[in-house]
């Protein structure tokens, strides 16, 4: 399970955190909604170790990670799909592949299950990807590193509604497969909402709301608030 608790993150003057509480249970899916500019991106940075909080902590399992540094956090099963992807271009799909895989075999008869144009591609340029199958090859060199605590930012940016709703297929049935624990940051609330357990909802560095889907699904005034309609 992980726990945030009470973090606060600044840039200089400029705050972007301001005491924000958030529980991910093992096995769950949380989505983590908000306005640009809400924090949403910061806190994954915090609980992965590459922005350092002002106030507050993040607890993994049980255990403070304050002063792991992000790489130990990595090694302890804490892993980041960046905004951007942050695969290597210039690699093969193979080598990228290779970098994150536990089990070279097993795990790319996994990967090519779950992405089997992946394994259609494996000898080209990951630069030569198309959008949609470059952040497919960020999320598959996720699931292939079995992590214990999955965060991906803005997965669905960018890309085509079949390409969104393909990865939404297959982040579905990681979590169903594998009670992978994920911590999902989305603009793209329809997707967020189809997955998520429990929903987080961030303004201004701030919590402003968390429940359930169903509940949030119900709120107009939240929905137009927060969510854009």
């Amino acid at each position: 399970m992980l726990e945030v608790e009470d973090l606060s993150v600044a840039y200089g003057r400029i705050s972007a955190l301001d005491g924000v509480d958030l529980v991910v249970p093992d096995g769950s899916v949380v989505a983590l909604l908000g306005p640009n500019g809400a924090g949403k991106s910061t806190l994954l940075k915090a609980v992965a170790g590459l922005v350092p909080p002002i106030a507050g902590r993040v607890v993994l399992a049980g255990e403070s990670l304050e002063g792991v540094p992000a790489h130990c956090r990595a090694d302890l099963g804490v892993c980041l799909i960046p905004e951007g992807r942050g695969i290597f271009p210039s690699l093969t799909v193979a080598d990228n592949l290779d970098v994150a895989l536990s089990s070279h075999d097993e795990g790319m008869r996994r990967v090519v299950d779950y992405f089997p144009v992946l394994g259609e591609r494996r000898a080209q340029l990951a630069g030569t990807l198309s959008g949609g199958e470059q952040q497919m090859l960020a999320l598959a060199r996720a699931v292939g590193a079995q992590p214990r605590l999955l965060m991906a930012d803005e997965l669905s940016l960018g890309l085509a509604p079949l390409l969104v709703r393909t990865i939404a297929e297959t982040l579905e049935r990681v979590h169903e497969e594998e009670s992978r624990t994920i911590l999902l940051v989305e603009q793209y609330a329809t997707l967020a909402l189809r997955l998520a357990d429990l929903v987080y909802i961030l303004n201004r560095g701030r919590l402003v709301w968390a429940g359930e889907p169903d509940e949030l699904r119900a709120s107009k005034v939240l929905v137009e608030s927060y969510l854009g309609g």
